[in-house]
């Protein structure tokens, strides 16, 4: 389980495609403190496995397996050597929620439709799928590329998000632009809902 407070922007540093996966490796600083194999790691909000960790210097070098699934449904397929993105380590039992619930599984990939700078903030529409727009509301939670936001407009395939400069300026937002793809992931206290009163209605 995340908060969708980006740690850290890590980069990565290989991408190697095998016969049964596909080998990311991305470049650490905080995050890579204690990393140890088998810890979970979200990745530009994709919860992944650490299998390898060697050290770089002061950096840790983290080495995952994605599972060709993994890869064609998330925007790391679109990464490269040198690519920045968004990592945060799982919260810890006594530590702070400062976002929402993220659990790492992205439920589809948007598009960035518009990316401008308004005075000192950002503006953000992104288009998404139905599976995701199903539980997109006014004010609420969204997590995209892994970063807890709050949701300031919804449209019938796509909605806004204002970025504030220090989010602009700590996660991999920086280097987006228009037609770029991120991960989302949906407030999770809407799927348990719909999943309740569906439930109820089938009774």
């Amino acid at each position: 389980m995340f908060t969708g407070i980006v740690e850290e922007t890590g980069t990565v540093e290989r991408i190697k495609p095998t016969a049964k996966s596909i080998e990311l490796t991305v470049r650490a600083n905080l995050c890579g403190r204690g990393l140890k194999l088998g810890a979970s790691l979200a990745v530009n909000g994709c919860c992944l496995t650490v299998v390898k960790v060697a050290s770089r210097g002061k950096s840790k070098l983290a080495q995952f397996d994605l599972l060709k699934e993994t890869w064609q449904r998330t925007n790391l397929q679109f990464a490269k050597p040198g690519s920045l993105v968004n990592l945060e380590r799982p919260l810890r039992t006594d530590g702070n929620l400062g976002g929402h619930f993220v659990t790492g599984h992205i439920d589809g990939v948007g598009k960035i439709t518009k990316w401008e700078r308004l005075g000192q903030d950002h503006v953000l529409d992104i288009a998404a799928p139905p599976e995701v727009m199903r539980y997109v509301v006014f004010k609420g939670s969204m997590a995209v590329d892994g970063i807890s936001l709050t949701v300031a407009g919804v449209g019938k395939n796509s909605f806004r998000i204002w970025i504030i400069p220090h989010t602009y300026e700590v996660t991999a937002l920086r280097e987006r632009k228009t037609g770029d793809a991120v991960n989302l992931e949906a407030d999770l206290i809407g799927k348990y809902v719909e999943k309740f009163v569906t439930a109820r209605m089938q009774h």
